[in-house]
């Protein structure tokens, strides 16, 4: 057996710069020819895991499982949590919160302050400090009960509020009784619950807790509960199962403060029980809950009126329907169809093949947008709502009130019916019939039929007719937003003016929408700019609409046409 190598002492600043203390171990060094080093031997020869964080905050990974519900049912999901809480008077419990605040629970969409069933008596007197005497509290369960029947007359009910509400219960208490006994309600679990608080029965004699449940701790334990209403003020979980002593100090100077401003005042520290049900846990926690460990957790989706779009990935198809399912409940009422796409745009109508996963089975829908409504049919039109950031940038940035604006690629009229509110003339075109037939839909739902001129024909003949015809306004604005194609269509414009016999026509300003992989974007959607129009393009402005996918950007590029371009000799057929 190999004796140990000798323990050294050596100075870490002189030797080992890196070295610093160790939490447990000693420090052996082993000299060999050719270098040093150093191990670390602990008392176990198994290596000690890293101690975990504390845990903190809710999560379905943590808390104890509701019994006596079957695991299928939403119930499953409810957890319950230990936690301590201050019970104080009503009347002071708004101060005590805001100087507390640091100590209390904090959770999302948990009040920390939480009021008990039947806590509405009248207020909260302390015991005298003294022990329990016979003139303060007869000594045995016998001596109480006959204590409580001599004394309990006309005016027992104002002595005893929680005996006076079992013996009287309100109107509705009854009728709710009522149906939970014929079975038309459902128990304390009912799903539409959020989270409810529990105090748990604090130890003592059986008879003192008999006694409790009746007249609500009346004369009983530290303090007497009555006059003013009590709430309770919840703690931070640290301080489930501790003693008011070892509560922290900061704690106990703020009660201190508060019994020494005058008045009765009281606390008393209580061990309750956090129920978290269904319905407070976020769509994020159940599907990570749900899913098999390693998959990544749908983000989020589109919303639609009251459809949602997803975008599955293909790890994510077996799932498919007990993700709609999670997403449809988890918001209702706003959501009742939940749909996901099949296969990526590849028609020149833009719609986009998707299917039903959970709901409604109509893709009809009314789309609200910053006060105007669009009747929208995802089965046979395009619609992005992730766009409408960029269409209220067109409007309220850009556009004038004298302007006339041309949109080539209008759809079902987003961008055409926000500018008609604001411009003067609007001219919209579409090729997709359907999304033309929406488009004139909406325009008589927004009242807005004698400012929008609506055209169902080809992008370049539709330019070319804007521009060859002596009845229309003078187009100021052009908007081409269908960003894979877009900038392919700009050819149109070269030598748009070469035949016409007027006089100076102001050139219209273009905002034409692309995507790019580049990794100079800009420069690259400039280029393709240049290439359409057989010119260079000076002072285009660049605008970085959204990151449609990783390292792909759509891009909007906003620049006003040259007139040699307008004016050029050749057509858009050859350069």
């Amino acid at each position: 057996m190999a004796t140990p190598p000798p323990l050294l002492r050596l100075h870490p600043h002189r030797i080992l710069p890196r070295l610093r203390r160790f939490t447990s171990g000693r420090l052996l060094l082993r000299l060999h020819p050719k270098s040093l080093y150093a191990t670390a031997s602990t008392s176990q020869a198994a290596p000690t895991p890293p101690p975990q964080p504390p845990p903190h905050g809710p999560s379905l990974r943590r808390g104890r499982p509701t019994i006596g519900h079957p695991p299928e049912a939403p119930l499953s999901f409810s957890r319950t949590f230990d936690l301590a809480a201050l019970r104080v008077p009503a009347a002071a419990c708004a101060s005590l919160e805001r100087r507390l605040r640091g100590h209390l629970l904090n959770w999302p969409r948990v009040r920390n302050i939480a009021r008990l069933p039947n806590d509405d008596g009248d207020g909260l007197i302390s015991l005298p400090t003294s022990p329990r005497s016979s003139s303060a509290l007869p000594p045995t369960a016998v001596a109480r009960r006959e204590k409580l029947a001599r004394e309990f007359n006309a005016r027992g009910f104002v002595e005893f509020p929680i005996l006076a509400k079992m013996s009287r219960p309100a109107g509705r208490t009854r009728r709710e009784t009522k149906g939970r006994a014929a079975g038309g309600k459902e128990t304390k679990y009912e799903k539409d619950k959020v989270y409810v608080v529990e105090v748990l029965e604090q130890g003592g004699e059986d008879d003192e807790d008999e006694w409790k449940g009746l007249v609500g701790g009346e004369g009983f334990g530290k303090g007497a509960w009555r006059g003013e209403p009590t709430r309770l003020l919840l703690l931070d979980e640290g301080h489930a199962k501790r003693r008011v002593d070892e509560l922290p100090e900061a704690v106990k100077v703020v009660l201190e403060h508060e019994a020494n401003q005058g008045g009765p005042f009281a606390y008393e520290l209580v061990q309750c029980q956090l129920t978290l049900f269904y319905d407070y846990w976020p769509m994020n926690e159940v599907l990570e809950a749900l899913l098999p460990e390693g998959i990544i957790i749908p983000a989020g989706f589109e919303t639609v009126g009251h459809i949602a779009h997803l975008n599955l990935r293909d790890e994510h198809l077996p799932y498919k329907t007990l993700i709609a399912h999670v997403v449809l409940d988890k918001n209702k009422p706003k959501i009742q169809t939940v749909v996901n796409k099949i296969d990526a745009i590849q028609n020149d109508y833009r719609t986009m093949q998707l299917e039903i996963l959970a709901g409604h089975d109509s893709l009809v829908t009314t789309v609200i947008e910053s006060g105007l409504r669009f009747q929208v049919d995802l089965a046979t039109v395009y619609w992005n709502s992730r766009l409408s950031t960029e269409r209220q940038r067109l409007v309220n940035n850009i556009f004038q009130n004298s302007d006339v604006v041309c949109d080539v690629f209008s759809g079902v009229g987003p961008i055409a019916i926000s500018a008609a509110k604001k411009v003067k003339y609007v001219y919209a075109n579409d090729l997709n019939p359907a999304a033309v037939e929406y488009l004139e839909q909406n325009i008589v739902l927004n009242k807005l039929e004698r400012k929008i001129e609506v055209f169902n024909m080809d992008a370049r003949r539709f330019v070319n007719a804007m521009y060859s015809s002596q009845h229309v306004h003078p187009v100021t604005q052009v908007v081409m937003n269908l960003p894979k194609d877009a900038a392919e269509f700009l050819d149109v414009f070269r030598g748009i003016l070469r035949n016409r016999q007027t006089g100076h026509i102001a050139m219209p300003k273009i905002h034409v929408y692309g995507f790019s992989k580049a990794e100079d974007p800009e420069y690259d959607f400039h280029e393709r700019i240049n290439l359409a129009l057989c010119d260079s393009v000076t002072g285009v402005e660049m605008h970085r609409v959204r990151l449609v996918a990783p390292g792909k950007w759509m891009l909007c590029a906003s620049f006003t046409l040259p007139e040699s371009v307008a004016s050029a000799k050749a057509n858009y057929i050859t350069c």
